[in-house]
């Protein structure tokens, strides 16, 4: 299932994404008991907002061996983890705001799991009960804040701005999270082409590692990398991360102001 959330006639809601493009009621919450209604809008029609409020975004860096490879550093022992605060969460279609501080900003194509249920401490064995499903994700970064701030030890601001996080469209359910192909276009040319299978630290491994220290509850997010060949973007560009059996998240860049 293909699981959105939209904006039609000012009312907020859930829907499932039939292959024709209709989309139809989700009734009751998918975090928990739902049922599939009648059809309500079509997806075409309707605004697409980001398919959760997430209150944790959680970033792991260095998690695909050949971009690790690509950019001439050493395997990490343990997930290399970092936060995005939810203002920086856009969804399909929004803009990517360049701030004025922008000097070389990023794009970072990342299947984004979406936690369904409170997770503490679970094992990698029972990790993806506590997965909803997945969506695309793009870590937006802007390199020449990030790289200074990681020489101190700190990675907040130059992944943090506002817009950095775009998520979307739909959270697809019932995936093999360990073999999915990803992708990252821009202006119609393929710039990153990966799989899922070249994850140093799998889904699994991600979830019960983070639930050891915090407590991972619905709507959680957590972006798990980005494949080799990542690059800038401008103001004018057009970015689409499609990933396999989830879909394609597009979204134009723009100068701030």
């Amino acid at each position: 299932m293909k699981i959105v959330r939209y904006e039609a006639g000012g009312v907020v809601g859930y829907g499932a994404l039939q292959d024709d493009g209709s989309v139809r009621e989700l009734i009751g919450s998918p975090f928990g008991d739902f049922s599939v209604g009648e059809a309500v809008a079509d997806f075409n029609a309707v605004r697409v907002l980001p398919p959760v409020e997430p209150g944790k975004v959680i970033g792991v860096g260095l998690n695909y061996t050949k971009h690790i490879e690509e950019i001439g550093m050493n395997k990490p022992e343990f997930p290399m983890l970092f936060m995005k605060p939810n203002t920086s969460v856009i969804g399909d279609g929004d803009c990517i705001v360049l701030p004025k501080e922008s000097k070389q900003t990023e794009y970072e194509c990342e299947l984004t799991v979406v936690i369904g249920k409170n997770a503490r401490r679970v094992s990698e064995g029972e990790a993806l009960d506590y997965v909803l499903g997945y969506t695309c994700g793009n870590d937006v970064s802007e390199r020449t804040i990030q790289f200074p701030e990681m020489k101190m030890g700190a990675i907040l601001v130059g992944k943090g701005f506002d817009t950095f996080c775009p998520i979307g469209p739909a959270i697809s359910t019932g995936l093999d999270p360990s073999d999915l192909r990803l992708q990252t276009r821009l202006n119609g040319e393929t710039r990153q082409d990966g799989s899922t299978s070249d994850l140093l630290f799998s889904v699994p491994k991600l979830v019960s590692y983070i639930s050891d220290a915090m407590t991972l509850q619905p709507g959680d997010c957590i972006l798990t990398g980005t494949p080799s060949g990542v690059g800038p973007i401008a103001p004018g560009d057009v970015v689409e991360i499609d990933i396999e059996g989830v879909g394609v998240l597009r979204n134009p860049v723009v100068a701030e102001g």
